[in-house]
Parts: structure tokens; sequence; C-alpha cells
């Protein structure tokens, strides 16, 4: 195993609250219209809607109620249900909790729960594109975001690809490293590069990828 791809405990938690000090108070500024707001990324689900899956799954992990299929589609939209009568407000309170709190209940496990930090780090990037704001999918917390997407993904044994990043130095390889299939290519910025293996809508950005197709990189599908 590379050096890069050991888990560090506390990676999740640092892009949880990293995401945190950028997100909340972008929230708490926008008027409660903006929280009604459909989302692409997230066919069906309002802006709040999001905010108030990624609040719940966060407090989950908090207080370890993370019983079988807790995160299926039917337990999300219970969970978007049971806070309906809330204030915007008070999910956003619940979020700002969760993710403060969820850092350190995720580094105490195998790192099987790592994968939510990164999918609540892509919802707050689903939200800023909503609203029009810069940094979807980038941001400060890029860099723990590619660490913990590298090493997902070649836990997983995922499809092997190369990627020369725009706005990095060095190239990241992710997937498997086996060497049994040639890596594919991916040539562009790094918020592209995330969006497609969270499975975001690419149209209109440019980059190239070689040796897959977009669909094979989704690893939230």
């Amino acid at each position: 195993m590379t050096a890069d791809a050991v888990r560090d405990p506390a990676l999740p938690g640092r892009l949880l609250t990293t995401e945190r000090d950028a997100l909340i108070p972008l929230l708490r500024s926008r008027p409660d219209a903006d929280f009604a707001l459909p989302t692409a990324a997230c066919p069906g689900w309002s802006v709040r809607d999001v905010l108030a899956h990624c609040s719940s799954a966060l407090i989950r992990v908090v207080e370890r109620r993370l019983e079988k299929g807790v995160f299926s589609p039917e337990a999300n939209d219970r969970d978007i249900a049971e806070r309906a009568e809330w204030t915007n407000q008070q999910v956003v309170d619940e979020l700002e909790r969760g993710m403060t709190e969820a850092g350190p209940a995720i580094a105490r496990t195998s790192g099987v729960l790592d994968l939510i930090a990164l999918g609540e780090w892509v919802h707050a990037g689903d939200v800023r594109e909503v609203f029009g704001e810069p940094g979807a999918y980038e941001g400060a917390g890029l860099p723990d975001a590619l660490a913990l997407l590298t090493r997902t993904t070649r836990e997983r044994g995922h499809l092997p690809l190369h990627a020369d990043l725009d706005d990095l130095d060095e190239p990241l390889r992710l997937g498997d490293t086996a060497g049994d299939r040639t890596p594919a290519r991916f040539i562009g910025d790094a918020a592209t590069l995330v969006r497609l293996y969270s499975g975001r809508s690419v149209e209109g950005r440019t980059y190239e990828l070689a040796g897959a197709e977009a669909k094979e990189l989704n690893i939230f599908g």
C-alpha cells in the first residue's frame, strides 16, 4: 500500500469542519425562498431537502443510529419528511452540529463511514451551484476531498485512472493500482474530476477523458 493510500482517521472530520466554516455562514445569509429552490444534482429535492438529508445523515453517525438500510432512498425520504415542520434555520443548526461532531465518530470506525464526509462535501457543492456561488466542488476542502476520493477508489478496486489536473502540480492516480488494466486518462480541472466521480453534470466544462466512459467513474451511482 502506498503512503497516500493509508487512512488518515482525522481527514473526514477535517473535510467536514472546513466545509462547515464556509457553508454555514452562507446558508444563514440566504432568504427562506432560496431553500425552496430545486437542485439539478438531486432531482425532486429542493435545497432544503438536500440540507435535511445531510444533517440527518450526520446526526445518525453522531448518535450511532446506523441500522441496516439507514441510507436507502426510502430512509432518506423519511428523514426529510420528519423535518418538514422545522424552520430552515433549525435544519441549518442541525447541519452545523453534524458537521462539527461527526468527524470524531467517523474517525473511530475502520473507514467504512469515511465516504459520508465526501458525500456531504459534494452536496455542499450542489447547494453552491444552485445559488450561483463560486467554489462548487472545490474550495478549501478540495485537497482533503481528493485524498479521500483517491483512497476510496483504490480500496474499492475502481477502474484505474491517471488524472492530469490543471490546478495541481502532481498527477493523481485513482482506482486499482494492480496494473491489470491500462489506466484511463483524464485531463482537466479538479472540480470537473469531482463532478465525474460524483455523477454531477459536466455540461459546458472543458476536459478530456480517454479509456473510460464518464458513467464508469461515478462512485455514488
